[in-house]
């Protein structure tokens, strides 16, 4: 296994692209906590984003793993262009001509999907930690180490995220191609919801379809954290609405999610397998 990671990790690093685009990505991970230096002054009004308690615990679980989702994009590139590279470059020839077998290279993928996936979730929770540590207003332990479920759905989200890319990848052999299919996909997925909805069900019907399609499993998992903020809460009492909504992580969501990664993984291989390299 460290064998075939540290083929991967060889092949990553000593791509000029790649490097600039996993550190940008740890970066901008990084500048989450820049978020905290958000101040407004206007008149009388004075705002800041920190005081509004968005790096309380344990809502920083929610609020930074979902704000560090959005920046996974950045890794999909190095994923999709890392499969372009092995075609164009013909590496994964000679790989299988040096004695690695089909299945260890897509095991030696998969592996570095996990590795980036695990290494991003630590480093989430690293930073979500001290920024909390720093800001919340609440530091009991049973309050710190509550609604960690959020850090183990954004590995859970990022796995199955970097596998379809993965799959898009070996699929196209075009990075660029590649990634204008995920965004195709994307397309796609809500336009069979809106075909569902409009022609042959109901539209809660529809919608529950629709959490079983792969990257809307994956967008369910972290629900957006913004609307629990006290001060969004407030505005909706004074105009009359009423925010009541399910924010947790559920474990079939979770199942959805693993259930598309397996998927994935094996049209993966499958395709490598029947093709001639």
């Amino acid at each position: 296994m460290w064998r075939l990671l540290q083929i991967e990790h060889i092949k990553l690093w000593n791509n000029r692209a790649s490097r600039f685009l996993i550190i940008s990505y740890f970066v901008l991970l990084t500048s989450i906590a820049l978020i905290a230096a958000i101040k407004f002054d206007i008149g009388p009004v004075k705002f800041h984003l920190a005081e509004q308690g968005i790096f309380n615990f344990p809502y920083i679980w929610h609020f930074n793993t979902y704000v560090a989702a959005l920046f996974k994009l950045f890794l999909a590139i190095v994923i999709v262009s890392m499969m372009a590279n092995e075609y164009s470059n013909k590496t994964i020839k000679q790989n299988l001509i040096d004695g690695l077998s089909k299945k260890e290279f897509i095991l030696s993928k998969f592996l570095t999907v996990v590795a980036f996936a695990l290494i991003s979730t630590l480093f989430v929770f690293l930073v979500s930690m001290v920024l909390g540590l720093i800001y919340s207003d609440y530091n009991e332990i049973s309050i710190i180490f509550s609604d960690l479920e959020f850090v183990f759905a954004f590995f859970v989200k990022l796995v199955g995220f970097f596998s379809f890319c993965l799959f898009l990848g070996i699929l196209v052999k075009r990075s660029a191609f590649a990634l204008g299919f995920l965004i195709l996909w994307l397309i796609l997925e809500q336009m069979i919801f809106g075909l569902l909805g409009w022609q042959l069900m109901t539209w809660d019907h529809a919608r529950m379809v629709k959490s079983f399609f792969p990257l809307e499993a994956m967008a369910r998992l972290i629900d957006e954290p913004f609307s629990r903020l006290g001060a969004v809460k407030t505005v909706a009492d004074q105009i009359g609405e009423k925010i009541s909504l399910d924010y947790h992580v559920h474990w079939y969501e979770i199942f959805i999610v693993l259930a598309w990664t397996s998927i994935f993984v094996y049209l993966s291989y499958a395709l490598l397998k029947k093709r001639d390299l």
